[in-house]
Order: C-alpha cells, then sequence, then structure tokens
C-alpha cells in the first residue's frame, strides 16, 4: 500500500473518530460547557501525548511559531462554532460548517496561486450540495443570527487544514501535535476561568466526556491528521474529513436517535460521492 493510501485511509479513520465524538460533544454542549470543557479536553491530549515527546520538544522549536498558529485556529474555529450553535439551528451550523471543503482550494487559490482540477472541483461541489441536504433535510435555507459566526468559523477550519499541509509538514508529528494541543488547551482554559462559573460537579460529571474526546477525538484524531497530511494533498484531505458530517449523522441515529430523512441520506451519498471522485487516480 502506497505512502498516499495509507494516508487518504488515515483520513477517513479520523472522520470516523470525529464523527463518533460529535454525539458526546452535541450532549455536553447542551449541558452548557463551552470554553472549560475544550480546555480540558485538549489539555488531557496534550498530557496523553507527553511522554512519547519528552525528548522530542526541542526538535519542535524551529516549528514552535507553525504550531502556536495551528493552535490558535483551533481555538477559534471551535469558539466561533460553539458561539455560533447558541443563536443558530444545527441544520444551519452543520451545513455552513461543513462549508470549509469549499474554503480550502479557495485559500489556497489566494495565497498560493494552486488551481483545484476539474476533478476536484466536481467532488467539491457534491461534498458541498450533500452538506446541504444532510443538514437541512431539503428545508428552505432560513438566516439566523448566529450563521455569520459559524460561516467564519468554517473559514478558520479550513484554515488550519491548509496551516498544517503547509507548515507542518518536516516537523515531528507527535512534538507538533503536542504543542497545537497545549496552545488550544491553555487558550480555552484562560477564557473559560474569566467567563465561565467554575462547577466542579459538572465538570466531574463529565470526566467520560472529557477523556473519550481528549484522548481519542483530540489525541488521536488530529495527531492522525497532522501525518496524514504530509502525503495527501489539502484539498483532498478537507473532502476526506468531510466525511465527518455523514459519520456523525450516523452515530447521532445510533446513540441519540435522531431522525435520518430520505433526503439527509441522499446528501450523505453525495458527499461519499465526492470523496470517491477525489480517491479515482488514487485507487485506479
Amino acid at each position: 500500500m502506497s505512502s498516499r493510501l495509507r494516508a487518504d485511509l488515515s483520513l477517513l479513520l479520523v472522520a470516523v473518530v470525529w464523527g463518533s465524538a460529535f454525539a458526546v460533544q452535541r450532549q455536553v454542549a447542551q449541558a452548557g460547557a463551552l470554553f472549560l470543557f475544550n480546555g480540558l479536553r485538549f489539555l488531557v491530549a496534550a498530557l496523553a501525548l507527553l511522554p512519547f515527546t519528552r525528548r522530542r520538544l526541542a526538535q519542535a522549536v524551529p516549528g514552535s511559531w507553525a504550531a502556536l498558529a495551528a493552535g490558535t485556529v483551533l481555538f477559534i474555529s471551535a469558539a466561533l462554532q460553539q458561539a455560533g450553535m447558541r443563536t443558530t439551528t444545527a441544520g444551519n451550523a452543520g451545513f455552513l460548517t461543513g462549508l470549509y471543503v469549499v474554503f480550502v482550494p479557495l485559500i489556497l487559490w489566494l495565497g498560493w496561486r494552486e488551481r483545484p482540477s476539474r476533478m476536484a472541483v466536481l467532488s467539491i461541489f457534491l461534498a458541498g450540495a450533500g452538506a446541504y441536504l444532510l443538514s437541512t433535510g431539503g428545508r428552505s435555507f432560513q438566516l439566523h443570527p448566529g450563521d455569520d459566526l459559524e460561516l467564519l468559523g468554517a473559514v478558520f477550519w479550513a484554515l488550519h487544514v491548509v496551516i498544517v499541509a503547509k507548515f507542518a509538514r518536516g516537523l515531528d508529528v507527535l512534538a507538533f501535535s503536542t504543542a497545537q494541543f497545549l496552545v488550544c488547551g491553555l487558550l480555552n482554559m484562560g477564557i473559560g476561568l474569566w467567563t465561565e462559573p467554575v462547577d466542579l460537579p459538572s465538570l466531574a460529571g463529565m470526566t467520560w466526556a472529557i477523556l473519550y474526546t481528549g484522548i481519542i477525538s483530540v489525541g488521536l484524531g488530529y495527531t492522525l491528521q497532522v501525518w496524514a497530511q504530509r502525503h495527501t494533498p489539502p484539498v483532498t484531505a478537507a473532502l476526506l474529513l468531510s466525511a465527518e458530517a455523514v459519520l456523525a449523522a450516523f452515530f447521532g441515529y445510533v446513540l441519540l436517535g435522531e431522525a435520518l430523512s430520505l433526503l439527509q441520506a441522499l446528501g450523505a451519498l453525495a458527499i461519499l460521492a465526492g470523496i470517491a471522485l477525489a480517491q479515482w487516480k488514487v485507487v485506479r
């Protein structure tokens, strides 16, 4: 198996991990947790990797600015998404966040004059249309106050994919991941301690969610993303990661009993079709 194919399969695994964690994160969000929850899970991820990176942290110094940028962008993305969810619908949030698959090639074109291929454009169109159907069930898209935050958040999610692709390549994967988790976790904790009440019993009740999302979703997921994007182009990486929406809907149906209409199922198939087109040259 080629390095490219292994990397692409790893990104699909990341989408599975993030999709499975969505149901957990949604339950926590409904309980009102935001910055402190995010801070704790990112710091747990950093601590989980620390035993493997203690002797490598010195090697991360040349790329420390990239880890600082990546961690800061992660913090901004998650904050915008969560803040927007307070004043918009889950359907709008899902669709607008999924538009990062469109913003990645746009950022690459504006910043590096890299134009996507025709096959990539078709894949992006299918994934975008699929995200709309999956998130809204085909209902008309109505604007809500938090939609601008969700849309801006999608831009930052796309920017994180580009930062990892352009600046993390060649750096130590574990050291870079640990550094960006520390930056994101400390920023979240700082804002959380300033703006949110510290309810220790409530946080203790979220221990399982913090450990699962911290070790599996953040620690495993984002570390695999950094490694895989050494071999997978950023546009294709964004398409593969967009499978998260499909898997989040699946786990929401299985774990939370959320309904899934025929149009939503067609949207999921459209996203998967876009991913399949993006893989055409890899597996052919």
